[in-house]
């Protein structure tokens, strides 16, 4: 059985993979995509078509490593609650599936940005706002997948303070950051221009949250009780 210790830093490690390779993905994303200019968009991605497919594999990549990390905790953690335990992975099942197949849709917009076939088809304006089309889906399925890694947290966090292994206070953390995914989530859907400006306020919890599990994990792992060696009190009386 692997200890304890050695499955947090195996996590830890997972973790800071998953959360390098989706925030470069995500920068990636942002400095092209133009929200809005589907012919800006079209010309940032046949231009960066490279930096653009980059993008695209460092995301499935951070997806794959994402569920491994939720193996590793449930690995971790399944001892304490194993109905809690099943669900956080459940979540990370789920979100990584969506994210992955929501990459058609990036993957669809650099064929068309960079295909000549779809400009002879559609027309230069026509292709640039079909490229628009599937850059704003891939990012919308984006939003649909981050509730499952809001939800996540949800049973994450009462596993983290149920376990003994951890402060506390990093689990109420975790929990937190679940509900700042979601407000961020559907303050985006159901209100684009006031997710938009609150998003920032929403996100920070669970960065904070996660940043700071990672850290824990890394640095110091878990904490684990020490064996109690002591001799009782009555082994040392001899017979009265």
């Amino acid at each position: 059985m692997t200890a304890p210790k050695t499955l947090a830093r195996i996590a830890g490690s997972l973790y800071l993979i998953v959360a390098v390779f989706t925030i470069f993905a995500g920068l990636v994303n942002t400095r092209i995509v133009e929200s809005g200019d589907a012919a800006a968009t079209a010309g940032n991605i046949d231009t960066s078509a490279t930096l653009f497919r980059i993008g695209f594999v460092s995301e499935l990549v951070g997806a794959t490593v994402f569920l491994l990390t939720g193996m590793a905790l449930y690995l971790l953690l399944k001892h304490v609650n194993q109905m809690a335990a099943a669900a956080m992975v459940t979540f990370v099942a789920v979100s990584v599936a969506i994210q992955s197949l929501n990459l058609l849709n990036q993957n669809a917009a650099l064929k068309i940005a960079t295909g000549q076939d779809y400009i002879s088809a559609f027309g230069s304006t026509g292709s640039d706002q079909l490229t628009m089309l599937f850059a704003d889906l891939q990012h919308d399925g984006y939003l649909i997948a981050q509730t499952y890694f809001g939800l996540w947290l949800l049973p994450l966090g009462y596993l983290v303070v149920k376990s003994g292994y951890f402060p506390k206070v990093l689990g109420i953390l975790l929990v937190i950051g679940c509900f700042g995914h979601l407000v961020d989530v559907f303050a985006r859907f159901l209100a684009p221009d006031f997710g938009a400006n609150i998003s920032p306020f929403a996100m920070t919890p669970a960065a904070v949250a996660e940043l700071s599990f990672i850290a824990w994990l890394l640095v110091k792992a878990v904490r684990v009780p020490e064996p109690d060696t002591r001799v009782p009190a009555a082994a040392h009386s001899g017979p009265s």
